[in-house]
């Protein structure tokens, strides 16, 4: 057995958010394929948990979405 690697793993393509509880530091990122969808979960996490948007992952790249915050 080899060691294990240190190269960060590459997001896959889609909209990703993060979302934690309320006064937390510990949070997870949530994909999801399309934009609607993305929106719909933004929707349904903000009731009780705090939401980031991330942005867009293309190719391992994150790109901002304008229009969505």
């Amino acid at each position: 057995m080899g060691r294990p690697s240190t190269k960060p793993k590459d997001l896959r393509d889609g909209f990703y958010i993060e979302v934690r509880n309320k006064n937390q530091r510990t949070a997870i990122k949530i994909r999801r394929d399309t934009k609607e969808q993305l929106i719909l979960a933004i929707e349904e996490y903000r009731k009780n948990k705090e939401v980031t948007v991330l942005g867009e992952s293309k190719k391992g790249k994150m790109i901002e979405i304008p229009g969505v915050s």
